[in-house]
This record gives structure tokens, sequence and C-alpha cells, in this order.
């Protein structure tokens, strides 16, 4: 375990202010590295925050039953366990709230829940804009914020601005352009959203963790003072999707003739030290924990075979 996760839980033990709980949805199917970009973004601004404030921290990666959007997911004993390899040296944790539902689970259903059980905490919930854009159509999607806040990534999206960014990463400290690039990014980004939720919208992510005051009217919307806010991430995350991934696994297994025994499959699967030491732009070792590409070869998931 690295020494941040035990420093964490050593100063957590400490803590008894309301804690700061960030949650990332998804089917992770499977997981990759612009689902762990995304949530270690979070952990890495929130945490300086939680322990000015002697606040425990949590960033959970919450795996879904099946997406109301799919027809079908992989098993979610498969899903967990790469979750688990990707997250094993990471100060994420897993949340198994959704997983053992029986499927359709709806995100309203489960953000109520997580605010009957820590009604005092402050919690976020992170997703990319291409979700973000499209909550109308979601059950009950535009009342998401009368639970929870919302930390949204340009996840894939494309803007004149964007090249100004590329260098930015993980550095908090902007200069005086990249300020301006990011402030004209969010407002491009904030039109995008349900115009009902538009309004909602703050310039930084130190806000959601910062005591609101509503005015009255907005009591009678919001469950707590601690809801009800949006921000908008512009810094670049990895432009990838699960459906991608398991399109490119798919091809490359049929590309090499996977036969149905297993021990064929497994030794047809380009190893993960080739797939390392490639230097091609769609390289499996850019995407996935290699924890994760191991275990989807020792399994045989997303192959040719699993098709048939």
């Amino acid at each position: 375990m690295s020494d941040i996760v035990l420093q964490q839980k050593k100063e957590n033990q400490n803590t008894t202010a309301p804690a700061i709980r960030a949650y990332l949805g998804g089917s992770f199917d499977p997981v990759h590295n612009g689902h762990l970009q995304m949530a270690m973004y979070v952990y890495q601004h929130l945490f300086p925050i939680a322990k000015q404030q002697q606040r425990a921290l949590q960033v959970s990666l919450l795996p879904n039953a099946r997406s109301p959007f799919k027809d079908k997911s992989t098993n979610p004993e498969h899903r967990l366990a790469m979750l688990k390899r990707a997250t094993q040296e990471s100060p994420l944790q897993i949340s198994e709230l959704e997983l053992w539902q029986t499927p359709p689970v709806y995100t309203i259903d489960s953000v109520r829940t997580l605010r009957q059980r820590y009604p005092n905490d402050r919690l976020i919930f992170i997703m990319g804009m291409d979700s973000a854009r499209s909550l109308d159509k979601w059950k009950d999607g535009l009342r998401l914020t009368d639970y929870v806040d919302l930390w949204i990534f340009n996840r894939g999206g494309s803007s004149a601005h964007k090249n100004n960014l590329l260098n930015m990463g993980e550095n908090l400290v902007e200069d005086e352009s990249t300020t301006q690039a990011i402030a004209d990014l969010q407002s491009q980004l904030q039109v995008q959203l349900p115009i009902q939720l538009q309004s909602k919208m703050i310039h930084s992510p130190t806000e959601l963790v910062t005591p609101a005051t509503p005015t009255q009217a907005d009591n009678k919307v919001l469950q707590s003072t601690h809801q009800g806010r949006i921000y908008i991430d512009a810094r670049p995350v990895l432009a990838i999707s699960s459906t991608q991934l398991r399109q490119q696994l798919h091809k490359t297994a049929h590309r090499v003739n996977i036969l149905p025994a297993a021990e064929t499959q497994i030794t047809s699967i380009p190893s993960i030290n080739d797939i390392i030491s490639n230097n091609a732009p769609n390289s499996f070792a850019k995407w996935l924990n290699p924890a994760v590409y191991q275990y989807i070869i020792a399994h045989q998931l997303y192959s040719a075979a699993q098709f048939r």
C-alpha cells in the first residue's frame, strides 16, 4: 500500500469534521486510464483542502450493475477484479453500492442513498461532459444536484483553447493566458449543460467544499446547504471510452486468429511487454493498467472467441 494511502488513513482516524466523498460512476467495462486520471485529478486537488480542514477524503469508483443505456455488461466479478487491480497502488477506493443490485440501477437512486447514508458529508459526483449534456434524458437526471455537487470533465471534447491547456496537466498553478483559456472554455461548456443546470455552475472546485449561503428560495430546492453546484474542469483528459477499448480488443483478438483453446488465446494476444514497448498511438499500454490488461488476457475477456 502506498505511503500516501497510509498517511491519509492515519489522518482520517483523527478527523471529526464532515468528510468529503467523491464518486465516479460507470460500467468500467473495462476500467481504463481515462477513468483513473479523472478520479486522481479530483483526489489531488481535494487532498490538501481536506488535510487543511482536517476532514476525511474518499474518492471512489462506483461501478454500476448495468447501465440503463446498455443491453449487457461484463460479469460484475470481472469488472470488480479489474478495478481492484487498477487501484491497488493508488488512494482511490471502490464503492460496491450499485454493483450487486438487480439492473437497471439509476444514478438518482444511488445519490439519494448516499445522501441518506452521509447526511452531513460533502458529496460530489464526477462525470464527463458527454454524460452531463444528456442529463435531461436520465431518470430524474436534472435532480442529481438536489443531493450531490457535480464535477464535470471535458472528456474527449474539442476546443480552440485545448492546446493552451495541454501543458497544464496536474499542475494547478496557472499563468494569465492559461487562466483566460480555462475561463473561456468553461463558458463554452456551460451552455452545453441542460438549461435548468446552467445557473448552478461555479468557477473553482474549492467552492464545492465550501459551505454555501443559499437564499430562502434555494432552500426549497436543495436538500441541504452543501448541494447544488457544478464545476467544469477544463483540464484535458484521455479521450478514450470503454466501448472503444472493447472494440479494439475484439479486433486484436480477431486479427491474430484466436482459437477456442484457452492456452492458445492467451499466447496469441500480444504480451504486456510487447504492448508496453509499442510506441503506437493506440497502444493498449496508453489506455490500460498493465495488471488490468493481464487480467483481460488471462480471462479471455473481449476476445473474438467470447462472441462465438
